[in-house]
């Protein structure tokens, strides 16, 4: 999936995310980051609710792009239809929550991605990729979300892995664990950094506690529902922003109907990142390289076979340097 140029500037609250105020002692700080809706790139575009990155935060972990979509009536919205498109220096997580998309990358992998089962593909030195979702898909519904890739692993060789996480009810919620450990469970998933990926669903009414990784930041993206994350409310399309030092977890599912989420970690990513498009490098150079070898069409990039179109071309650069980010300072 490729990303719009631009940061996001949208925190809910205009103070600190992280002060101290009223927080009860030894409860986790919870930031609240919201989302903008933004157009994905193609002639059909359809539109996303984006809350990572953007300026208050580009990074939790690993984690540096979150897009969360649906649930969208595929006869009115026309679905998804994203042209072949490049990646280089991430890792892409496909998960749904219903619907169906059908991928194709230039390994010559031709998979589907449904409810409850995760694609993951690395693009490291250079891949690209298509993805629509399939005629007999009527809502589409999910989220996709970028991983950085350190700097020791950045050129490191394409690469595609699914996995199918088993659901487990632990205290009033159902688990699936996509990546990493948590509540037992671990994915055997490769990554190249300590991660955390679940899909939560916490009953309704029911409150559900969970050890995690103090090392660990996290993040909890809330599909549907108000889920009380320590003393923070947090609604759909929100993501509570935890930074590391918590042990524990608490949601509180504040409404009469199940209520899904996402819970993303790992521990802080120090490096700092230039974000544009479809590519992460560390330098203005690295993206202006990328970019003239996606529009050249070099073998750097491959060719995604059976594709009844076109490519996506990519867009002009600004007329300026882009520059590095990383996470600013928390208080």
């Amino acid at each position: 999936m490729n990303s719009p140029e631009g940061d996001v500037d949208a925190l809910r609250r205009g103070v600190d995310p992280l002060a101290e105020g009223d927080r009860p002692a030894g409860s986790p700080r919870v930031g609240v980051l919201s989302a903008r809706e933004v157009p994905l790139g193609g002639p059909r575009a359809m539109r996303v609710r984006r809350t990572l990155p953007q300026r208050a935060r580009t990074l939790i972990g690993a984690w540096c792009f979150a897009d969360h979509y649906g649930p969208l009536e595929v006869a009115t919205s026309g679905g998804m239809v994203m042209s072949p498109h490049p990646h280089t220096g991430l890792q892409t997580v496909s998960w749904l929550f219903g619907g169906e998309i059908e991928h194709r990358d230039t390994l010559g992998t031709h998979a589907l991605i449904r409810p409850g089962e995760m694609n993951l593909m690395t693009g490291g030195h250079g891949i690209a990729h298509s993805e629509v979702s399939t005629p007999r898909t009527t809502v589409l519904h999910g989220v996709q979300l970028w991983v950085a890739l350190p700097e020791e692993h950045r050129h490191t060789a394409r690469d595609f892995q699914h996995h199918v996480p088993a659901a487990v009810q632990v205290d009033g919620a159902e688990v699936r664990v996509f990546l990493g450990s948590l509540a037992g469970l671990t994915s055997p998933v490769r990554t190249f950094t300590p991660l955390l990926g679940a899909e939560i669903v916490v009953e309704p009414r029911a409150t559900l506690t969970l050890g995690v990784d103090a090392a660990f930041e996290h993040g909890l993206l809330v599909d549907s529902g108000d889920v009380r994350l320590s003393d923070t409310v947090l609604r759909s399309a929100e993501l509570g922003y935890v930074p590391r030092g918590a042990e524990t977890l608490t949601m509180v599912n504040e409404t009469d109907a199940p209520a899904r989420t996402i819970l993303l970690g790992g521990p802080p990513f120090e490096e700092e990142i230039v974000m544009w498009w479809n590519f992460i490098g560390r330098s203005h150079e690295d993206i202006v390289k990328a970019r003239e070898d996606w529009e050249a069409s070099t073998d750097r990039f491959g060719v995604v076979e059976d594709f009844p179109g076109g490519r996506l071309p990519a867009p002009t650069l600004p007329n300026a340097v882009i520059r590095p980010r990383r996470n600013p300072p928390t208080r």
